[in-house]
């Protein structure tokens, strides 16, 4: 089956905090920020706010996971690096973010998040699957595999 033509997401850069919109099937080209240049790392989890969190989820043409955690969390931190291994695999396929429950209560309590890690897969702007505390490798690659495959 071929790959599609593009796969845009809406990604916020690291280092200025201008919103690109990135081809992520051109990711290996290793897309750099429209205003300061800077490169956009797509092999790695990307930090997102509730300011942006309606835009990146209905604008993405791929898969959106948010894993739903805070720095305080012994099951969150176990997790992170479950969660940086899926970004890397994913590169170019999803987009995987990370939404701190701590500084974006407005988030936490609009998507009904009781206990944390709650990691949520959205597909075409909606929520497709939600999973609740720590989960293992091979259920965290189901879940958005489930979110990857046509409908």
């Amino acid at each position: 089956m071929p790959e599609p033509s593009s796969r845009r997401a809406i990604v916020r850069c690291p280092f200025c905090a201008t919103l690109n919109r990135v081809d992520l099937a051109r990711a290996d080209q290793h897309p750099k920020c429209a205003e300061c240049s800077r490169p956009i790392l797509l092999d790695r989890p990307q930090p997102i706010a509730e300011a942006d969190l309606d835009r990146i989820v209905a604008e993405s043409e791929v898969p959106v996971i948010i894993d739903f955690y805070a720095d305080w969390c012994g099951p969150c931190k176990a997790m992170a690096p479950i969660f940086d291994e899926l970004a890397r695999e994913h590169r170019g396929q999803a987009l995987v973010l990370k939404l701190d429950t701590d500084r974006n209560p407005q988030a936490t309590r609009r998507f009904n998040v009781r206990g944390i890690p709650t990691l949520i897969v959205f597909r075409d702007g909606r929520e497709v699957a939600r999973e609740v505390g720590a989960v293992p490798r091979d259920r965290l690659r189901a879940l958005l595999d489930l979110a990857a495959t046509p409908a």
